[in-house]
């Protein structure tokens, strides 16, 4: 039996030290990348399958959603279709995964047939439904939707809500008024309750081309689209040829359920200016639920 020289042991432990390789030092380049890829799928993932943030860029949806809102859209009340990716990289295909129909008065999201943009209408028909505008007023089923007038509503006006112009330029014609020394766009409100007893407010200025439209009977898996501004609202009364939605819209072109707003914009910033990012935040309209209320 052999025994290791006590004597030898630290000479051995210095040279092993001396012959190992020098530690890391400086960035890991690499491992930063993957750190950040990583992080950009999970945020896709998310975006895609769970909830995104929503940017309203017109003004089909006033009184309730004003152009420069920020809103959550989350993903699945309704499952997952070709359109659930945030950039509909899917190619197209019928029906949805783990789906159900969206309800009468839900906020969406829909990819218009044939294109990758979405708008964002409430749901007023489902498979079944018979549709019909007369005179601005809309019919379910042959029968009138409860329709209130509510007087008139006071905007402020703002870069995203100019309210002035020409009809055929603005889409608020001449409704701007001045109180107390500041411009409002007075624009007339009429609360609408649905048959299952959910309401919101819309508007109506008068006569306009969508005023008269239909009867059409909802074919089964699609779904029924309007703006809340029924006058100035490309939806399923507007042909595609329009930039409208052409009739009733697959379901599977629906991408998602408005839920609140988060904050919203006035229009009046720059990028060069960071002040601006603060001063232009219209105030109250953070946390606003879009879930419309059963019947008030």
């Amino acid at each position: 039996m052999s025994l290791s020289d006590p004597a030898a042991a630290p000479g051995a432990s210095q040279t092993s030290a001396e012959s190992a390789p020098p530690a890391k030092t400086g960035t890991d380049w690499w491992a930063e990348l993957r750190g950040i890829f990583w992080l950009v799928v999970a945020v896709l993932l998310f975006h895609s399958f769970v909830a995104k943030p929503f940017y309203i860029p017109s003004e089909s949806m006033m009184p309730g959603l004003l152009k420069g809102d920020r809103l959550v859209v989350s993903k699945f009340p309704y499952g997952w279709s070709w359109v659930s990716p945030s950039f509909h990289v899917f190619p197209h295909f019928s029906g949805r995964l783990l789906g159900r129909m969206p309800e009468r008065g839900d906020v969406v999201i829909v990819t218009p047939p044939g294109e990758t943009s979405d708008y964002i209408k409430r749901v007023v028909g489902v498979p079944g439904d018979t549709v019909r505008m007369v005179d601005g007023r809309l019919y379910l089923n042959g029968q009138p939707v409860k329709r209130e007038a509510r007087g008139e509503t006071m905007i402020p006006v703002d870069p995203n809500v100019p309210c002035d112009g020409l009809r055929d330029h603005d889409p608020f014609g001449s409704h701007r008024v001045v109180r107390d020394g500041k411009a409002y766009c007075r624009l007339p409100v009429f609360r609408e309750t649905l048959p299952n007893g959910r309401s919101y407010d819309t508007l109506d200025e008068g006569p306009s081309m969508e005023d008269n439209y239909g009867p059409v009977t909802v074919p089964a898996g699609h779904v029924f689209l309007m703006g809340d501004n029924r006058d100035n609202s490309a939806d399923s009364r507007v042909a595609r040829a329009l930039n409208g939605l052409g009739g009733p819209v697959p379901w599977e072109n629906i991408g998602g359920r408005a839920e609140f707003i988060t904050f919203s914009y006035d229009g009046s910033s720059t990028w060069l200016n960071p002040l601006s990012w603060v001063t232009a935040l219209r105030g109250g309209r953070a946390g606003t639920s879009l879930r419309p209320p059963e019947g008030r």
